[in-house]
């Protein structure tokens, strides 16, 4: 494939979150999806509170299971003290956003992530919904700083 045509490939890449999510809905989800790997962006991600999400079990049901290939990138995740002050509602989601795509921007992640790695990628949180959540923001940096065109789908 010549670079020019390359440039205009559309690649995929989903968000989830599986909280409320039973593990059948939240693995069906994925296997529908065409989601060929799970990248974890959690800060923490093996609290007893994640159940089936928790690191290891995850990583070992998204193999038997689906066939999914899991990685934990914690560039991707926000620091301790930004997600703290946003869940003690210290700060407004407007600040959060405006500070984690701060943080990111100065992590680069652009660099920490290759093409061939986030196409057909699931970005993984805990949140139910994208819109106040980290994973829709790092989907919509990448989306804007790789010479990509990227389609998000939040499942």
């Amino acid at each position: 494939m010549n670079k020019d045509n390359d440039k205009n490939q559309e690649l995929d890449l989903f968000t989830i979150g599986f909280t409320q999510k039973k593990a059948e809905q939240f693995f069906e989800t994925l296997i529908k999806s065409g989601v060929k790997r799970v990248i974890d962006t959690r800060l923490n991600n093996v609290s007893q509170l994640a159940g089936f999400a928790k690191k290891q079990d995850l990583q070992y049901f998204l193999q038997k299971i689906a066939g999914i290939e899991y990685i934990h990138i914690l560039d991707l995740a926000p620091t301790k003290d930004i997600l703290d002050a946003y869940k003690k509602k210290e700060i407004t989601w407007d600040v959060y956003e405006e500070r984690f795509n701060l943080l990111i921007s100065q992590r680069q992640i652009e660099k920490k992530v290759s093409i061939d790695m986030i196409d057909k990628s699931c970005l993984l949180c805990s949140e139910l919904k994208p819109h106040n959540c980290h994973r829709r923001l790092v989907a919509e940096y990448l989306q804007g700083k790789l010479d990509k065109h990227i389609k998000i789908h939040h499942l």
